[in-house]
């Protein structure tokens, strides 16, 4: 199955259901399924950036909810989501890209570490199952 790198905590956010879109600077003509890995690095600076992006426009539920900085799992697969497009504009308020990949039907999954790689890659069936 496919995966694709996301640096948390947007990868947090993607399979908790809370980020609609993935902001990319190129176009996939992937569609469907594919795993969300969750990338090694993460800076304090990163996690307080985010919070302050939500912060400007989120629900206050998920400033509730907001996995703190201590328990975001990196270094391996979190969950899947399915992609159904791959789009130039968006009106999420989650889009800050030059383009954005259109996400519905998140799920998190227990964590399976597992080393990244850039653009989509192939992630063997038997390390997970969504």
């Amino acid at each position: 199955m496919k995966a694709l790198s996301i640096r948390q905590p947007w990868a947090w956010l993607i399979v908790h259901g809370w980020k609609d879109v993935e902001n990319r600077s190129w176009h996939t003509k992937h569609r469907g399924r594919f795993l969300v890995h969750a990338a090694q690095g993460m800076t304090r600076a990163e996690y307080q950036d985010a919070v302050m992006f939500v912060a400007s426009f989120g629900p206050t539920d998920l400033l509730v909810d907001f996995a703190p900085f201590e328990e975001l799992q990196r270094g391996g697969i979190v969950g899947s989501v399915e992609l159904v497009d791959s789009v130039d504009t968006s009106e999420s308020p989650w889009y800050m890209g030059e383009k954005a990949f259109l996400l519905v039907d998140p799920k998190p999954l227990p964590f399976v570490p597992l080393k990244g790689r850039l653009n989509f890659f192939e992630v063997p069936d038997e390390l997970v199952t969504p």
